[in-house]
Parts: structure tokens; sequence; C-alpha cells
């Protein structure tokens, strides 16, 4: 009875969390549009499926990615080896970001859109080669990110001297990349961390930093997302300058 009771409690949870943008878009449906949504009851089942969605997501969370994130930088960590520290670090940048599924998304939309621009050929292996190529990219990028992130753990470095670099080099590599992936480059910041890469990596994070004499947890623990965010439009833009100049 108490992991029903569990589930219910995370049921109305994610309900409490979905109230905001069903009260902003019934407002402006209602007082400003003046309109009852088209098929209502088909949107009340959709939004009876997020909540069921984020449940058993956030349940997800807590019983697989969590604990299989923590116990395996703990593992490592207490292992003392560095060289499958670093090496499952970058893995597991690399592996996540390639399974992100906004990731896929917008790197077909962006090669729908290049297509149709003519920056590449409008045929389906060119179309699928740019996606690859994004995605790859983006990944590697991701991977070298959780690397430099968990060096920086064991080292101790200060983290805004890094996130300050980084972001730098992100306006001078602007300057020069070509303009039709100046967007891209950008956006692929944002769609890794997302669904798969952000628990994983923040696990990574925490237990490592959680095992680790003189890290604490709070200060040392958390920023890895902040370097998975930077490092892919650093390397996109590169990309860009190499591929599409």
């Amino acid at each position: 009875m108490s992991a029903i009771g569990k589930l219910l409690q995370a049921m109305f949870s994610s309900f409490k969390d979905l109230v905001p943008i069903i009260l902003v878009v019934s407002f402006f449906e209602i007082f400003v549009l003046h309109q009852v949504p088209a098929e209502l009851g088909s949107i009340l089942v959709g939004l009876l499926f997020i909540v069921l969605g984020l449940t058993f997501f956030v349940f997800g969370l807590e019983m697989g990615l969590f604990p299989i994130g923590e116990s395996l930088a703990e593992a490592l960590a207490r292992k003392g080896s560095i060289f499958w520290l670093v090496i499952f670090s970058f893995s597991l940048g690399f592996g996540t970001t390639l399974a992100e599924p906004a990731l896929t998304a917008v790197a077909n939309e962006a090669a729908q859109v290049a297509a149709n621009a003519g920056a590449i050929d409008a045929n389906k292996q060119a179309m699928s080669s740019y996606a690859m190529g994004l995605r790859i990219t983006v990944a590697i990028s991701v991977g070298l990110a959780i690397l430099l992130g968990v060096i920086r753990i064991l080292k101790g470095w200060p983290i805004h001297y890094l996130i300050i670099g980084g972001y730098i080099i992100v306006m001078i590599l602007t300057s020069f990349a070509p303009a039709n992936i100046i967007g891209i480059a950008y956006d692929s910041g944002g769609v890794t961390t997302s669904t798969i890469t952000v628990p994983l990596v923040t696990a990574l994070g925490v237990g490592l930093a959680s095992v680790i004499k003189g890290r604490n947890p709070m200060l040392d623990g958390f920023g890895l997302i902040a370097f998975a965010s930077l490092s892919p439009m650093i390397f996109v833009l590169i990309y860009g300058m190499v591929f599409l100049n």
C-alpha cells in the first residue's frame, strides 16, 4: 500500500506542475480568443497521458538512472583508477547524448532546412549524413565536456573560470562561423541537456564528489550540465566552419 500511496502522491505532484500551463492556456482560450479548444476531449486525454508519463518518468529516475550513475561513479572512484573513470565519463556523455530524442529531432530538422536552403544536396543520403554528423559532433563534445568536468572535480578547479573561458571561445568562433550554423550551434547546447543526459550526468557528478576526500557534493558535484550545454556550441560552430564553408 505504501508504494501505491507514493505513486498517487507523485501523480498529484505531476498534476500540480502542469497546473500553471493549464491555467495560461485556458485564460487565453476563454478570455482572449473567446473560444473553446478544438477537440477538447482529446486534449484532456493527452493531459492525462502527460501526468502519467511524468509520474513514471520521475519514478524511473529515482529507481534506475540516479542509482546507476551514483553507484558507478562511487565504485570507480574507490577503485582508484583515473583511466577508467575518464573513459567512463566520456562514454557516458557520448552515449547519452547520441540517444537524446531532442537532439535527433533538431538534427533532422536542421538537415531538412539546410537541404531546402541549398546548403546540402536535397536527397535522403545527404540529409541523413548531415544530421548524423551533427549528432556525432555534439555527442563527442558532450563526452569531452563530461570528461573535463570530472577532471575538474578531481583537481578542485574553480568552475567559473572554465565557464567564462568557454563562452569567450563561443563568441570568438561566432564571428568566423557560417551564419547558417550559428543558430543550430546555440540550440545544440540546450537539446543535449534533456531527459536522458541530465539524470545520469548529475548522478555521476554527485556520486563522484561524495566519495572524493575534500570535495563537497553541493559545491563540486554540480556543474557538469553547464559543461554539457557549453561544449556543443563550440564544436558545432567548428563543424560548420570546417564542412560548410
